[in-house]
């Protein structure tokens, strides 16, 4: 994918798993389980961090200043509906 696509919407839910929303329509899951044990996302397992996740410039931010690009999150993530053509 070359074009950057912003996501509009996301849920964090348990076994760290994202619920992403794009603004092409396309509904994703983003698994961070691989990841949440380095740096910096380690620092999400503290008070439920990770459930602070929110939307900010078109990419999943939490507190501490700590993101994921959206091409990452995109590109990573597996299918879960898209709109229809």
């Amino acid at each position: 994918m070359d074009e950057l696509i912003d996501v509009v919407k996301v849920t964090a839910m348990p076994g760290y798993l994202l619920q992403l929303e794009f603004e092409n329509g396309e509904h994703r899951l983003f698994d961070m389980s691989s990841i949440i044990d380095k740096k910096p996302f380690i620092r999400l397992k503290e008070n439920n961090t990770f459930f602070a996740a929110h939307i900010d410039y078109g990419t999943v931010v939490w507190p501490g200043e700590i993101d994921i690009a959206p091409e990452t999150l995109y590109n990573k993530s597996t299918l879960i509906t898209s709109k229809a053509a």
